[in-house]
């Protein structure tokens, strides 16, 4: 069993844009799409913690953020975003998403994204509320913090455990859920075309078994005060901003 920067760095991070549909770009428009809907507007900083490729980090700096920094564990996926994003004001860092504090000051930032499920890659769930204190924390009275994740609360049973991901004709992309009372381990299965074989790729991890209930209670713990929530592609979307607004 991996940790999740592990997987990422051995396994997912070669296919992870593939899995969106091989067009960043275009994942970014969608994204700036949504992070308008949550009423984010363009302003000095923002952040994108799990930045991954970096859909939402373009998309903040196709909103108008003046500097944008974007933190993630892995170096492949921070290379692609760095291929791509031209001259928008982004800045990569490899890090954890638990180390915020030390990338940004307090009370400086107008906008932390945490989406495409990666706050259920936290090892616990007891880092959930240092983490909403953390982004409390680095949010500017007002700022706004936008979240989506996947709500696996819920345990599902026999065959929908089997999720089929992407296929196209060189590559194939499963996986398999396996729940225990706090986390799902998550099998991810690629089968990759080489001529006229197949080669299967795999690895696995875990991820928390956060509610929505359970997030909105930590963010009003921390501060943060929900004023938005969605689902979007079965992504639960929260949008909350720092109280003193």
């Amino acid at each position: 069993m991996s940790n999740a920067a592990d997987h990422y760095e051995t396994l997912l991070a070669e296919h992870y844009t593939w899995m969106f549909g091989g067009a960043p770009l275009e994942k970014a428009a969608e994204q700036r799409q949504l992070l308008e809907q949550c009423d984010i507007r363009g302003g000095e900083l923002a952040v994108d913690l799990g930045a991954g490729s970096g859909f939402q980090s373009i998309a903040l700096a196709d909103l108008g953020f003046k500097r944008v920094v974007a933190i993630d564990t892995s170096p492949k996926l921070l290379a692609e975003l760095r291929a791509i994003q031209g001259t928008r004001p982004v800045e990569t860092v490899q890090s954890d998403m638990t180390r915020l504090s030390e990338h940004v000051a307090a009370s400086t930032v107008d906008v932390v994204v945490c989406m495409g499920d990666t706050l259920p890659h936290l090892p616990a769930r007891e880092l959930v509320p240092p983490l909403f204190a953390s982004i409390q924390c680095a949010l500017r009275n007002g700022g706004r913090l936008v979240l989506s994740f996947r709500d696996l609360s819920a345990e599902r049973h026999g065959l929908d455990r089997f999720i089929l991901v992407r296929a196209t004709a060189d590559k194939i992309m499963t996986c398999f859920l396996e729940f225990t009372p706090d986390i799902v381990m998550v099998h991810d299965l690629i089968h990759v075309r080489a001529d006229q074989d197949w080669r299967l790729v795999k690895s696995c991890y875990p991820k928390l078994r956060l509610s929505i209930e359970e997030i909105r209670h930590e963010l009003a713990r921390a501060g943060l005060e929900v004023y938005a929530q969605d689902n979007v592609g079965g992504l639960t979307v929260l949008a909350a901003r720092k109280n003193g607004s």
